[in-house]
């Protein structure tokens, strides 16, 4: 699954997380190392960019952060970042220099790089999201499966089993996820793909494509 690979999905100048990927090929095998690497990268950030505002929460102070958002550690956001009214960060979350977390928008073991938009209504647990990647109001991650069985990223007869329960989306750099969408446990999504509205989408979806329903999936022209 060439496409699935960490170099085939981000472009790691543009988070702080970059040494999260080090040493892995597929982005998926991040997932668990998120806590400990937020605390471990914390401790490090220039406090004169960076304000610690409890344990294992470290906010830049460019970042705009409404009065009514929940924030809980491990946390790091980024400079120009903003968190909207009633976003709920759950913990083991980076929050990307410029990106956006919406009102009542969820987060949960994520790493959202540069100019993420999760700006409406939107639930993103065991993901990651690349740069510049928009997910439209009510579009979600499922993380878990209705069996709660391992997830199996599959990819036509090609599979890989990643010994997780939980994993939500993958999606590369510059994905628009439509409206009211369902990406569901194991989709990994290419670079510069299009998602339509109230999508049901699972699986691996290939870069530089118009995904319109599981049997109709165009090829973008010059992609």
């Amino acid at each position: 699954m060439e496409q699935c690979k960490i170099e085939n999905m981000y472009d790691l100048k543009e988070t702080i997380a970059a040494q999260l990927f080090q040493g892995v090929q597929y982005p998926w095998e991040v997932l668990s190392r998120i806590s400990s690497f937020i605390i471990e990268l914390g401790s490090t950030l220039d406090e004169a960019v960076f304000e610690k505002r409890g344990e294992n929460i470290w906010v830049a102070r460019s970042a705009v952060t409404a009065p009514t958002a929940c924030l809980n550690g491990p946390l790091i956001i980024d400079e120009g970042a903003e968190i909207r009214h009633c976003a709920f960060v759950r913990g083991s979350a980076i929050v990307g220099r410029g990106a956006v977390v919406g009102n009542s928008t969820e987060l949960k073991n994520v790493v959202l790089f540069n100019g993420v938009q999760v700006p409406h209504y939107n639930y993103v647990g065991d993901s990651i999201l690349g740069y510049k990647s928009h997910m439209g109001a009510g579009s979600i991650t499922s993380n878990v499966k209705s069996d709660k069985t391992l997830v199996v990223v599959k990819n036509g007869t090609e599979q890989i089993e990643t010994g997780l329960k939980k994993f939500g989306a993958m999606l590369g750099d510059h994905v628009e996820v439509g409206c009211n969408s369902v990406l569901n446990p194991g989709t990994v999504i290419g670079r510069n793909t299009n998602i339509y509205p109230l999508s049901m989408v699972r699986g691996v979806i290939s870069g530089g494509s118009i995904y319109k329903n599981k049997n109709e999936i165009a090829q973008k022209q010059g992609v």
